[in-house]
């Protein structure tokens, strides 16, 4: 445990309150942690698209409230008993730490079924209300409040900031998304959508050893970003939609996607619904073709405890083989968030990082 000299007593934190004003730069207490919890430094926090959904007003939450959940930290306090790490050992501070989105009860029916990211009582990092003693839940600060039975795991120092961040959202995503598709080796593998949910599930299909793997977009400069981040993809207008395909792994969220996506299933062929978070239009059915081409469609949100340590295990495999860190194109400061947002408005970058106190 730190010693009361070097513990905060309060922080920097990006407050959003409403779609009609800039994030609020307001200094938060930091608590001190109880059981089962620990305070951590915010190492780095990636932006979302989730995050900017609730920050232009898409996305409703209850406010005020402080966005953020894909971070990398530094544990500096822990409560009595500590929390645990995934592999059963207490946290120390100093230990440099993921954690999954969703804290969930563990005991629950859903839980209990094995769909923890939909416990009953779930809470998210960077989704809940600024007050009490969790008001620091989000990512856009300098220290943060891991709650107890968070899922929570070291990460290896070798493993960059910029790789590491988004594994706790994205990664994690497609891991769950890759494990609910069943066997991908030697299959046709398509991936609708070259955001970074896409090119990290073309990375994670090679890694998996696909036969072939196609991503599809409708921007240029993103299925050119595609081509040079995973040469070994066929990257693809998705005006001509999907080829003969035996998994589909439908990122995009777009309803007309997911009609193409049914027609080029081949037989046995199974579709992940993986970017369809916001309403759309309803899609065309027809029920005759699932049956007699034997289609399988299942829908992924979020992630469980065991996806997140897949997505690490699979960063730690490959990311010196594919160069997540330069999907990060660019770091602000947290005093610049409110120009960062803008930024990333107008850039429409993959990702974004949010470092206190540096940029690059």
């Amino acid at each position: 445990m730190t010693s009361p000299t070097e513990f905060p007593s309060t922080c920097l934190a990006a407050v959003f309150h409403d779609a009609a004003r800039p994030l609020q730069l307001q200094h938060l207490a930091v608590p001190l942690p109880r059981s089962g919890e620990a305070v951590i430094r915010v190492d780095l926090c990636t932006v979302c698209g989730s995050d900017l959904h609730t920050i232009t007003g898409r996305r409703q939450e209850a406010t005020p409230t402080i966005p953020g959940h894909e971070v990398i930290g530094t544990v500096v306090r822990v409560g009595d008993p500590a929390p645990l790490s995934l592999d059963g050992s207490a946290l120390q501070p100093g230990d440099r730490v993921s954690w999954s989105v969703c804290v969930c009860c563990q005991n629950c029916e859903r839980c209990r079924s094995g769909l923890t990211q939909k416990c009953l009582s779930v809470t998210k990092y960077g989704h809940e209300l600024a007050e009490g003693h969790h008001s620091l839940s989000g990512g856009l600060a300098e220290y943060l409040l891991l709650r107890a039975n968070s899922a929570v795991l070291r990460v290896d120092p070798l493993l960059p900031d910029e790789v590491a961040c988004p594994a706790n959202c994205a990664t994690a995503t497609v891991a769950a998304a890759i494990r609910i598709a069943g066997v991908i080796e030697g299959r046709r593998v398509a991936i609708i959508g070259a955001g970074l949910l896409g090119l990290t599930a073309a990375a994670m299909a090679i890694h998996h050893k696909a036969a072939s793997v196609q991503i599809l977009d409708r921007d240029p400069k993103r299925l050119q970003q595609a081509a040079r981040f995973c040469p070994q993809v066929q990257a693809t207008d998705s005006e001509q939609g999907p080829a003969d395909a035996d998994v589909i792994l439908e990122c995009s969220g777009a309803h007309a996607a997911i009609e193409q996506a049914l027609a080029a299933l081949a037989v046995g062929g199974t579709l992940v619904l993986v970017g369809s978070v916001m309403p759309t239009p309803p899609v065309a059915l027809h029920p005759e073709q699932i049956v007699r081409r034997c289609l399988t469609i299942r829908g992924i949100h979020n992630y469980t405890a065991d996806d997140l340590l897949a997505a690490h295990r699979f960063l730690m495999a490959e990311h010196w083989r594919f160069d997540f860190g330069q999907l990060v194109q660019r770091i602000f400061s947290l005093q610049d968030i409110n120009e960062a947002i803008r930024w990333a408005l107008a850039e429409q970058p993959l990702r974004i990082g949010i470092r206190p106190g540096r940029t690059r």
